[in-house]
């Protein structure tokens, strides 16, 4: 006689068993693909460096010259100055377009339109109602070119995109050394002529000159025409541009900027300033460092916030000094959301560090923990009359150590380790 076969089904216990171990090697796998996934966005930010560094390289074969940062037209002499131009606000990626495959983006922003983003119309302002060449001011949301994202301007890792908010954002800044006075300017002013920034004259004031020629160490000068001959430290040691970190709404020190924190120092001196002011302070959360305390004038619009405007030449949007180490706080002097000294530190939403650009166009990841020297030291600056501390004159070298100097074109510092 056949017997059938008998089948042991699992029991309870077993089955629960081989539940918890898979549940286990899920949430041991989960780390794992995140960490993969950041890995290649990193990967893909520092892809997308890469090729804006190759775009400037082209843009200097091409014009014997580094795009210019805060560039454009003259501020208009008649009628609405900032919708019939763009009062020299315009940012280093502008130029850079044609260079990154944004050709089509180029040909709408160098030639006359009428075209406005949707839901708005043509300012009455604007002559013969035509934007004009170049542009008007990069704020101007109803301007199709400054509402368009570039794909190419943005870090995968940095989530930040607001519905509503009509300008195109960017992670990336050019660099401007590792000093404050004039650099948020150049040292000339809307009519390209060296006067205060408000002062919109033909009228040349010669202290101008010689405060934004000792402040103004960086890659880019802005408002200057530069070329590779004038990094005489060599483009492998000097940073061309960093990324920068945009907001989240959240209050983070190193996505947000603080208004009115006092970092001028000791004396009266404008342009003179102590970093330290900056990273520290009652506008920094004791409990939290990474993050303003609630009683920080912290700015809150996004159309104002860090890398809102591509298209923005100022420290606020597409600009980053080498003073506070990555992933640090971010400070106007004044109400100013970059018409003033103004602190833009390098950071991003990576772990740990933050990728720069240097001249020779290699991408570099500098850690938060990179050297950066005496943060209480005022910054260089032409003059320290009436001080009573040591100066940092015109030509000396970087205070803030080697990430200081990393950031100078010319100081001649010596970059003994390797990045």
């Amino acid at each position: 006689m056949i017997k059938a076969s008998q089948r042991r089904a699992f029991t309870l216990v077993e089955l629960l068993v081989v539940i918890a171990i898979i549940g286990v090697l899920v949430g041991l796998l989960l780390p794992a693909v995140q960490a993969a996934r950041e890995a290649a966005r990193r990967m893909s930010c520092s892809n997308n460096f890469k090729q804006i560094g190759l775009a400037i390289h082209n843009y200097h074969s091409a014009y014997n010259q580094l795009p210019t940062n805060h560039t454009g037209t003259d501020r208009a002499a008649h009628g609405d100055v900032s919708v019939n131009s763009n009062r020299r606000f315009l940012s280093w990626l502008v130029p850079v377009l044609p260079f990154v495959e944004q050709q089509g983006l180029w040909e709408s922003i160098s030639n006359p339109s009428q075209e406005t983003t949707p839901g708005t119309t043509m300012s009455t302002a604007t002559l013969n109602g035509t934007w004009p060449s170049m542009g008007p001011v990069p704020w101007e949301s109803r301007y199709v070119p400054w509402a368009t994202q570039v794909a190419a301007f943005r870090c995968p890792s940095d989530p930040a995109n607001l519905a509503g908010v009509a300008t195109g954002r960017t992670n990336y800044g050019a660099s401007l050394g590792d000093t404050i006075d004039s650099c948020f300017y150049g040292g000339k002013n809307e009519f390209g002529v060296y006067n205060q920034p408000g002062t919109n004259s033909y009228t040349k004031d010669d202290t101008i000159v010689l405060r934004a020629r000792a402040a103004n160490r960086g890659f880019f000068w802005s408002r200057h025409k530069t070329k590779f001959r004038d990094c005489l430290d060599g483009l492998s040691n000097t940073i061309a541009a960093g990324e920068l970190c945009t907001s989240l709404g959240a209050r983070e020190t190193r996505a947000d900027w603080v208004r009115n924190v006092s970092f001028q120092g000791d004396g009266t001196w404008d342009g003179a300033g102590e970093p330290i002011r900056c990273a520290q302070g009652a506008h920094i959360d004791a409990t939290r460092p990474s993050f303003y305390t609630s009683g920080a004038s912290v700015e809150t619009s996004p159309l104002n916030s860090r890398g809102c405007r591509w298209a923005d030449g100022r420290l606020t949007y597409t600009a980053v000094q080498t003073i506070l180490p990555p992933n640090s706080a971010n400070c106007s002097r004044s109400g100013s959301d970059g018409n003033d000294y103004f602190i833009s530190s390098i950071g991003s939403r990576h772990q740990g560090g933050a990728h720069v650009l240097m001249g020779d166009g290699a991408v570099k990841f500098i850690t938060d923990s990179i050297e950066s020297g005496d943060l209480s030291d005022n910054a260089v600056v032409a003059s320290f009359s009436g001080h009573t501390t040591n100066p940092n004159l015109a030509g000396a070298q970087s205070p803030y150590g080697l990430w200081g100097a990393l950031g100078t074109r010319a100081a001649k510092e010596v970059i003994e380790d390797e990045l």
